[in-house]
């Protein structure tokens, strides 16, 4: 067989296996987000970040989550977003659980009037077992008009990542794509 006869042959199979390692490696990394939107919120209004309800067994994904999506939502061009001063935690703060804080934190936000609430839940943070041990997160966005209490746009996210990644670097890509799907009015 000639050379150039073994090259026809082999070629279709070398990029048949070429095309199945990337398709692999891609895979590492999935992705799936949900969104869902009413109306488009107005960039220049008053927006605050409340805080995330942590459904996961990591402690303290959802301040870790409020951070993250706080520089995004900046880098989106929302100018005007604080946070929310949580009380000083004392003894009694101790036994308030996560929807009590979001409850608490809304009454005090429409008292500041503020025009959007910036808050939502983490149900997934977290190493998968096994060898490669590669993490998953799943978080839930939403953005509330305050004078309504209508969730103007909410949008529900998982990512894995592959074996090299870290959780919270898996957790900002997948932020990163929800908050890509926000369209702001003026």
């Amino acid at each position: 067989m000639t050379r150039r006869a073994l090259l026809k042959l082999t070629a279709p199979l070398l990029l048949l296996s070429l095309v199945g390692v990337g398709v692999g490696a891609g895979g590492c990394g999935s992705t799936v987000t949900r969104v869902q939107r009413t109306d488009r919120p107005r960039v220049k209004a008053r927006w605050v970040m409340l805080p995330f309800v942590n459904h996961s067994e990591t402690p303290q994904a959802g301040e870790r989550v409020e951070a993250m999506l706080g520089t995004l939502m900046r880098g989106r061009g929302v100018p005007y977003l604080e946070s929310y001063a949580a009380p000083k935690d004392d003894e009694s703060r101790l036994m308030v659980g996560d929807r009590q804080r979001l409850e608490e934190s809304m009454g005090w936000a429409k008292s500041q009037k503020y025009e959007y609430a910036v808050t939502g839940s983490v149900e997934e943070w977290r190493y998968k077992a096994g060898i490669d041990g590669e993490p998953a997160v799943g978080v839930t966005v939403r953005i509330v008009d305050l004078g309504t209490n209508r969730i103007v746009w909410s949008s529900s996210g998982s990512r894995t990542g592959s074996a090299s990644d870290n959780a919270s670097g898996t957790a900002l890509k997948l932020l990163d794509t929800m908050v890509s799907e926000l369209e702001l009015g003026p």
